[in-house]
This record gives C-alpha cells, structure tokens and sequence, in this order.
C-alpha cells in the first residue's frame, strides 16, 4: 500500500470521485454533490484557508487501485483553544482493513504534528460544524441527510480501534408533521394570547427584512456568549442569498413582539430528496433535474436549518408558538410528512431541552472522535453548555 498526496487537478478529481465504488450497491446512499465537496478544498470558494490550511492523499493498494482517502486541516482560530492544540481530519473512506485505515490516520497524524498540533478531531469538516461533520454510528437505513456524513457501520471499528475516543455526539431529530397536541397549546397560551405577539412565514416580505431579523434574533439569541460572535447584517445578507434558491416561503417562519423580530424556525425542504435524482453533479442537466423536482415538490420532509428564540423571550412559550404556527398553516398544506433537526450536539443541554419539549425523538447519531499524539495525556469530552439541563425537564 503507498499513500499519494493529491497536488493536481487529476488527483483532485479521483480523490472526490473515488467513494462512488464504495456505496454503489448501498440504496440508502445519495451521492454528495461533488461541487459542494470540491468547494472545501478550493481556496478561493472556503474563506477557512484565509485562516487555516488543508491537504488531502489518496491510498493505493499494490495493484494500483485506490482504496482510501483521507484529508487533513488546520483552523488557526480554533487550533489554539484546546489544552493540546488539535486540528482535524476528515473525508475518510477506506475498505475495511485496519491496516489501510491506520495508514490513513498515520499520515494524518504526521502531517499534523509537523504543524505543532498535538490532538486531532475527527471526522470533521475543514468548515463548519453543520457540514460533513462527524462518524454516522446510529441508522444506517433511511437514505442520508443533505451534506451529512453517511459511512458503513464498520468505520466505528476502524476508528476505535486506532485509539479515536468519544468528544462528543451529535443528533439528528425527527417528528412527523402531525397535529400539535395539546401540551404546545398549552405552554403557548399566554403568549399567543398576547395583542403584541404574532408569527408569520416570509411570504411578501422583502429578503433585506428576512436577513435583517434573521440577524437581530440570531444576535439576540447567542451572540456574545456561547463563544458565538455577534452576526453582520452583511453575513445574513449572505446567509440568506445562498438559502434565496432552495427555500419554500410557507416553512420559514419568525416571531415578533411589539413588531421586533424575537424567533425563527429557518426549514428548507430535505434537498436529499431532490439530490437523489441528480447522482451528485450539479450540471446543466443535474440542475434542471433539480428545479423539475423542486417545481413537482418532491422532498416530502422539512429540514430545520435553525431555530432561534431571542434570550429575553427563552421559556415563555414561543417555540411552542411557532410550532402551533405549523399547525395552522403547514399541516393544511399536505407538502410534508415530517421535519428534521439535523444538528443538536450532546454538549448543548439547552438544545437538547428544547428538543424533549418539542417532542422530537432520535433519528440519527454521529460521534465526533478526538486522538491525543500522547497516549499518556489525559483525556477529557467536550465541555458541556447549560448545565442547569435535567432531562425532560421544562
């Protein structure tokens, strides 16, 4: 076996393509789109190499096929922030032989140390959190979550086996689209009885106003603790014109008081769905394919992108409200089955709260992993946010 580290375009394309051959029998696999894939590694599309770097190798057998691949990456910004500065690895596809895969980890492990890194996380993504982040260990049946990493159930072993130990793990949460019960009346009554209260989707209104109020609730909501930074009205601007093509109006929804944006619950149909159909090229033809199934509807359940309720307004029964907002006017609609939460973390008690209070059950779980180079140092998880969380509790 020989490691090879991709420094041309060809390379470049073999090492995206290469995992078609390893999911070609695997129905519950969708292709990632490979330009989404391509984007990361791109210098001048991840804004991450103004502040970091990233390599990538493909592994070869002694026939000359490839059966791995691997990348590694550095975020200076957050590099530091650990006791061992820690960067990243990700993108792992390997066959199942812990030789291969511990090769894979090797190289990875090396390039890292020869950057003054001393722990490395995962598998990640060299960009955010919400991306191709972390090891699927839980539902390998339904097909995968749009740009959420999907492997076999033996990359578990490969890891563990190395020496990767639990950091964290991160759910995604289901709750088909049915009538609210009682209990969302209930906690909401007092708010949505309040004159100054009101919900309403984003239909006519103008996308300055959505990413403005995006913006307000976001900064109200976790900017400036929670190590999150206050957003610009220039970062949602962007953030809204990349959802502007793949939003259905009716399931974004925001909350005010007195007419300040105080909530949202950001969903977009499961682009999956639609994806399945495009085989993961975003051509000419792959889009056309996808505005025909857009057009016909056919992602049948609502991803939640995010949902935000100002910290002035948190336990008074607005996330109540806006599902109750759902159940007036999304259910009647007959577009979707369900809605799925795509990323709470198990140290984000207060997620997690809000997920037991919305009735949410588990669909799928991935574990983000973290390997110390000193076998000798002393572990520790990630550090847990509010931990005022009991479970169930209110």
């Amino acid at each position: 076996m020989k490691i090879v580290e991709v420094t041309t375009p060809e390379l470049g394309r073999k090492w995206v393509k290469m995992y078609y051959r390893f999911y070609k029998n695997d129905p519950n696999f969708i292709p990632h789109i490979e330009s989404d894939i391509e984007r990361i590694f791109d210098p001048k599309g991840n804004k991450f190499f103004k502040h970091g770097r990233a390599v990538r190798f493909l592994l070869y057998n002694n026939n000359e096929q490839i059966i791995g691949r691997v990348a590694a990456f550095i975020n200076d910004r957050t590099a530091n922030t650990y006791k061992q500065p820690t960067g990243g690895m990700g993108f792992f596809e390997c066959i199942d032989n812990q030789e291969a895969a511990n090769l894979l980890f090797d190289t990875c492990k090396n390039w890292l140390k020869g950057h003054g890194m001393e722990a490395m996380d995962g598998p990640i993504n060299f960009g955010e959190r919400d991306n191709f982040w972390g090891l699927l260990v839980e539902n390998y049946t339904a097909p995968n979550i749009y740009t959420n990493n999907y492997n076999p159930e033996y990359y578990k072993n490969l890891f563990e086996n190395y020496g990767f130990k639990l950091y964290f793990e991160q759910y995604a949460m289901i709750r088909p689209l049915v009538d609210a019960h009682q209990g969302y009346f209930d906690k909401s009554e007092a708010i949505r009885n309040d004159p100054a209260f009101k919900t309403t989707n984003i239909r006519g209104m103008s996308w300055d106003k959505v990413a403005a109020d995006f913006m307000t609730v976001y900064n109200d909501a976790w900017g400036g603790h929670d190590g999150f930074k206050e957003m610009s009205l220039d970062q949602a601007q962007k953030i809204v014109g990349k959802l502007k093509p793949l939003v259905d109006k009716d399931i974004v929804i925001f909350a005010y008081y007195n007419d300040k944006p105080i909530a949202f619950w950001v969903n977009i149909p499961e682009l999956n769905q639609i994806f399945k159909y495009v085989n993961g090229k975003l051509n000419l033809l792959g889009k056309l394919k996808f505005l025909y199934h857009k057009y016909r509807r056919t992602s049948r359940t609502m991803l939640g992108i995010v949902f935000g309720v100002s910290r002035n307004f948190q336990g008074r029964g607005v996330e109540a409200a806006l599902v109750i907002h759902g159940h007036y006017t999304i259910l009647p609609l007959k577009r979707y089955n369900d809605t799925i939460i795509s990323w709470i973390g198990d140290f984000n008690l207060k997620m997690l709260k809000l997920r037991d209070n919305l009735g949410f059950a588990n669909y799928r779980t991935w574990v983000t992993y973290r390997y110390l180079f000193d076998r000798n140092a002393p572990y520790e998880r990630a550090p847990i946010l509010g931990s005022e969380y009991k479970a169930g509790g209110d």
